[in-house]
């Protein structure tokens, strides 16, 4: 029963490891006018089909750091026909912990040459998810893109709760084992005479 309650301990233990990302500030504004460098490569790039869309979706500079200005860019055409979606799309972030509820828009962007640009400036280290929104014939669309701003913590507060829980638990477990072995020894020494 030790074991499972130890082996259970060391799994919650390594799912709260998740990143808590705590920014609460992103700064977003339309990116018409494009300041990265084209040499420079995305630091994510996904391509996807959605519905009736084929998607593409990348994320500039290379590594994001806070306070550092940063650009997603949406290619979204038709599979059929290949014409561009030229619609408003709406950008939000969200943390990408596994508890937080966190979320804010940071723009809603016309068509720009056959694509649509995000800036965005994060102020905290973390994890985030920035998802693109659109509809096209009456159908709601979404696409997330994982990116990491900066170096986020390697656990964030339910890790070192978690993390507390754990020793605590091993701590009593070895407590406990030590007053079984005195126990037995002064059974034994008592059977012995």
């Amino acid at each position: 029963m030790a074991k499972a309650l130890i082996a259970t301990c060391c799994f919650l233990f390594v799912v709260a490891l998740q990143s808590t990302a705590c920014a609460h500030d992103v700064a977003g504004q339309p990116a018409h006018v494009l300041s990265e460098d084209p040499d420079t490569p995305p630091s994510v790039q996904m391509q996807t089909r959605i519905g009736q869309y084929h998607v593409t979706y990348m994320a500039f500079p290379a590594f994001p750091k806070p306070g550092e200005l940063g650009t997603v860019n949406l290619y979204a055409s038709r599979i059929d026909n290949e014409q561009p979606y030229s619609g408003a799309v709406t950008f939000k972030v969200r943390d990408d912990s596994l508890f937080s509820s966190w979320e804010q828009t940071i723009g809603t962007q016309q068509i720009h040459d056959d694509h649509y640009s995000q800036n965005f400036v994060f102020e905290e280290d973390g994890n985030y998810i920035i998802r693109a929104e659109f509809e096209a014939d009456g159908e709601p669309y979404s696409v997330d893109l994982p990116l990491t701003i900066g170096t986020p913590l390697s656990f964030g507060t339910i890790g070192v709760v978690s993390g507390v829980i754990l020793i605590a638990l091993v701590t009593v477990n070895l407590v406990q084992r030590r007053r079984l072995q005195h126990v037995q020894a002064a059974h034994h020494h008592g059977n012995a005479e």
